[in-house]
């Protein structure tokens, strides 16, 4: 059997914490931030901790390799 491959979507939009949680980037910030309220685009800055509901998809789906 060959190897299977990691998305390559996936790679540029995740990444694994140490502890091995999935780190991902706010959504919401690529435009339109002018109707948006001045509090969500603070809020929105860096990134975040994604819930383990959906991590879990994350890595079982798309982050084949990632431990």
């Amino acid at each position: 059997m060959p190897k299977l491959k990691n998305k390559s979507g996936a790679k540029k939009r995740f990444r694994l914490s140490g502890s091995g949680k999935v780190i991902m980037s706010q959504a919401g910030k690529r435009h339109g931030m002018r109707k948006r309220p001045q509090k969500m685009i603070r809020n929105a800055r860096g990134s975040s901790i994604m819930c383990e509901a959906d991590a879990k998809i994350v890595r079982r789906n798309f982050l084949i390799y990632a431990k």
